[in-house]
């Protein structure tokens, strides 16, 4: 895959939504992150190996125009002295130099232009990688806790099924039926003979203040 290619299926990612669909975000960012590095230490390295070959173009150049100016010195020597044959020839080789500094310098404008595409490609990478690192923490936490939730609720739906429970609440009920069963009891028990000697004696006693009332309301 070219560099390029790299670049564009990167910028054009959407890094939520792969890790919505992703079962391990930790990884799948830690992943993307690695391959965003490779791709811009490789786009800088081929950047630099483009500037270099732009520098080798404009010394070419240079040479080239230098040599051009060689034969239009003789060219201009030749005729001088008469020798316009030798002049023409001079005058052939200068085209052929001409020539040459043409095809040098659109080979230096092509160069120059991508130079141009690598800087901005590298600037949006750099800026993708940047938002990618600012990231990675929130989404690892969130991603940390959603785990956590996620198997405290199976926990919770585990223990509910479980036949712990089943057997906490039938003791419950066991319980309920042990606590019903004693205030039956307590009911239903007879009175002893001491509380009944006691009642009769209260009873006495009421009935002798009811005596009370009786007599007082004739007056």
């Amino acid at each position: 895959m070219g560099v390029f290619t790299r670049f564009r299926d990167i910028i054009s990612s959407n890094i939520n939504a792969m890790l919505d669909r992703a079962e391990d975000p930790e990884k799948l960012i830690s992943l993307m992150i690695r391959e965003m590095e490779d791709t811009l230490v490789e786009m800088k390295a081929s950047c630099a190996e483009v500037m270099a070959s732009s520098k080798k173009i404009e010394r070419q150049i240079e040479e080239a125009k230098s040599v051009m100016k060689v034969w239009e010195d003789r060219a201009t020597l030749a005729v001088s002295k008469g020798r316009d044959d030798l002049g023409k020839e001079a005058l052939m080789e200068k085209r052929r130099y001409v020539e040459r500094c043409r095809t040098l310098e659109r080979e230096r404008g092509e160069h120059y232009a991508l130079i141009e595409q690598y800087h901005q490609d590298i600037g949006q990478l750099e800026d993708k990688l940047k938002s990618a690192r600012d990231k990675q923490r929130s989404l690892v936490q969130r991603h940390f806790h959603a785990v956590k939730k996620r198997r405290a609720q199976e926990e919770i739906r585990r223990m509910d099924a479980s036949e712990a429970i089943l057997k906490f609440d039938e003791l419950e009920k066991r319980i309920d039926r042990m606590e019903a069963e004693a205030d039956l009891v307590n009911s239903m028990r007879k009175p002893t003979l001491e509380s009944q000697f006691e009642n009769l004696i209260v009873d006495e006693e009421i009935e002798k203040e009811l005596q009370v009332l009786k007599s007082t309301s004739k007056k």
